[in-house]
């Protein structure tokens, strides 16, 4: 009776642990890529792990928390709980994720000057005791986590935003903006002094202004390539690029975001912001940054639906010529994706193939306007890793829980095959 228990109590601690070791994230190794996108219900936030250890993040998004929007049913609600501001939570992630003992991150990309992609100042931010700025978005977070290299659109093209003539004249469309940008300039100035950080303008078309830091020549196949920013495109060829804007033509901030591919081996991703490619009709734009971009983004495995899913978004035109393997929507709001966003993502008549598609979150009020067609994401929410290993030969997807500060594993899909 004695022996059968014993068996008993061994089979259980097995199970225990077979049980503990499929709801693990695994630990980070060196070789593997991993992009972590980040739920918070405030905005895009996406972590990269990059195969010698680079760390970069890419976004910190945190919406007002007194915009009424913001609490209604339209907006995903602050993930996981309301203890934490949305970059604290996000510190908290990468404290949870990082290779690093010291927990610093090596490259910090802000899209461009968006509150769900940078963060918005208001009256309930508190002030950083370590500057005089207040604590919102990527200011929260390089407080928290030391940013060695900061990486943005720049301020002066296509309008000077340090103009305060420029400022007046575009008060109705970028006055929270500024406020949140003076902000921003502020964090940047103090960090600069006292902890070194650099401040960079993204250049397109370069290859190696995000480099690897720990190991390059160990992994040569892996490279970052800007695309766009400013509505600067990189041409395909060398690291020449072509202007779609002049001074002084400004149309608002989706369109000049920093968009960036990112290759290992076999293996592409691209993420592009809040760029466009949809007309005020509904109509694919030749014209528009989608378009005129797709040809030299090309095929990839993995990318980033452009504006959330928004229904400007994914035209024609760039979902059949990037056509990926997995799409990955980051959203926070009941109209993300639009239902026509969803028909072109997911009709084989525009690509051929297999294709998987995650969110971060599906709102219930899209939920009732789509139907049960949004069951063909794979999931509607959680964190999404890709995590490439093999030197960039296969991918893992992994969706992990995002109600708690634990982050176990909910599902797992792959391995895929990169192209």
């Amino acid at each position: 009776m004695k022996k059968l228990c014993i068996t008993i109590l061994t089979s259980l601690i097995g199970l225990n642990l077979l049980v503990a070791q499929v709801n693990t994230y695994p630990k980070w190794e060196e070789g593997i890529l991993e992009i972590h996108h980040i739920n918070t219900g405030r905005g895009d936030a996406a972590y990269f792990i990059l195969p010698d250890g680079t760390t970069m993040l890419v976004d910190a998004g945190d919406t007002s928390e007194t915009h009424p929007r913001t609490l209604s049913v339209r907006n995903a609600p602050l993930t996981p709980n309301r203890s934490k501001t949305a970059p604290q939570w996000i510190v908290d992630y990468i404290k949870q994720f990082s290779p690093k003992v010291n927990k610093e991150i090596d490259y910090a990309i802000i899209t461009h000057y968006h509150d769900d992609h940078f963060g918005e100042v208001d009256s309930i931010r508190k002030i950083s005791d370590k500057g005089d700025y207040q604590l919102t978005g990527i200011t929260e977070v390089g407080t928290l986590v030391p940013i060695h290299t900061l990486i943005d659109r720049g301020s002066s093209f296509p309008i000077d935003l340090k103009d305060t003539i420029v400022q007046r004249k575009y008060r109705k469309d970028t006055y929270h903006m500024v406020q949140t940008l003076t902000n921003y300039w502020k964090f940047i100035d103090y960090q600069s002094d006292k902890n070194g950080l650099k401040n960079e303008t993204l250049i397109p078309g370069k290859l190696d202004q995000i480099q690897l830091v720990k190991s390059p020549k160990k992994y040569t196949n892996f490279h970052v390539r800007n695309i766009a920013v400013n509505g600067a495109i990189w041409t395909g060829e060398k690291e020449y690029y072509f202007d779609t804007y002049k001074q002084g033509e400004y149309h608002g901030e989706n369109d000049l975001s920093t968009c960036i591919k990112i290759t290992y081996g076999n293996f592409d991703y691209f993420t592009g912001g809040d760029i466009s490619g949809v007309d005020a009709y509904g109509q694919s734009d030749f014209s528009s940054m989608e378009s005129l971009m797709a040809p030299v983004i090309g095929p990839v495995d993995v990318i980033t639906l452009n504006h959330h899913g928004n229904r400007n978004s994914q035209n024609i035109y760039y979902v059949r010529t990037v056509r990926p393997r997995v799409w990955i929507q980051q959203n926070w709001s009941s109209d993300h994706p639009g239902e026509e966003v969803f028909r072109r993502i997911s009709s084989k008549k525009l690509y051929p193939g297999d294709r998987d598609m995650f969110a971060t979150v599906m709102l219930q009020p899209n939920k009732d306007v789509i139907g049960e067609k949004l069951n063909n994401y794979k999931s509607q929410e959680g964190h999404i890793v890709v995590r490439v290993y093999d030197n960039g030969n296969f991918y893992e997807i992994y969706v992990l829980d995002d109600t708690t500060n634990k982050r176990t594993v909910k599902a797992k899909f792959g391995p895929y095959e990169c192209r």
